[in-house]
């Protein structure tokens, strides 16, 4: 069973006006301590979003690079092999865990987004590696959010598997302590990192050791 760090880190493209900006978000982040995180682009081509993976991958890993740093893509199998990425993460609509697992092996890391306790106890029988819950809390970053699940929604799920569990949604330093109490090993940010990512993931790391 693999150990996710208590912050999964998300660079969403979607809040970067350039590449090189998000390049050095991501760099940002893994100065802070993160050594998990996914490349989120729900509008790119694939053409971009290679590119930016592979500069992602290039970038993260050179120098002295975080010791067992690990970066996964979202929802695109594909793509996690052309970038050579070590893992995916999908979601209800992708393609199925068992369908991603035959493309990217038994090595690779695969995780499963669920938001209710039917669809927990349907991914927990697959191969995935973790499973996420959430929306916790309310969130901005995704156009159409599932509803939320609270506090209550992670101890359910957590009594649901004994995968690693990674809550999602709305979570902020305020609110972490929180969810890692109701039973989640780890916390999936967005927002809540955008502004100082170097000092906001040492602050999580912080309130969450």
């Amino acid at each position: 069973m693999i150990q996710l760090p208590r912050l999964y880190a998300v660079v969403d493209a979607a809040f970067f006006s350039t590449s090189e900006d998000l390049t050095i978000f991501a760099e940002e982040l893994i100065a802070g301590g993160c050594t998990l995180l996914q490349y989120r682009n729900k509008g790119g081509n694939a053409r971009v979003m290679v590119e930016q993976a592979r500069e992602l991958r290039r970038r993260s890993r050179a120098g002295a690079p975080a010791p067992h740093l690990r970066l996964i893509m979202n929802d695109r199998a594909d793509l996690c092999l052309a970038a050579e990425f070590d893992g995916v993460h999908v979601g209800q609509n992708d393609l199925s865990p068992e369908s991603v697992r035959r493309i990217i092996g038994p090595d690779s890391w695969l995780g499963v987004s669920t938001h209710n306790p039917e669809q927990m106890e349907e991914a927990d029988q697959t191969s995935a590696d973790y499973l996420a819950i959430g929306p916790v809390f309310s969130t901005s970053s995704k156009d159409r959010p599932d509803p939320v699940v609270g506090l209550e929604g992670v101890r359910r799920a957590r009594a649901l598997t004994r995968k690693p569990l990674v809550a999602i949604g709305g979570i902020t330093c305020a609110n972490a302590a929180s969810v890692i109490e109701a039973g989640a090993d780890s916390v999936a940010v967005i927002s809540d990192l955008l502004r100082e990512p170097r000092k906001s993931a040492e602050e999580f790391f912080r309130i969450l050791r």
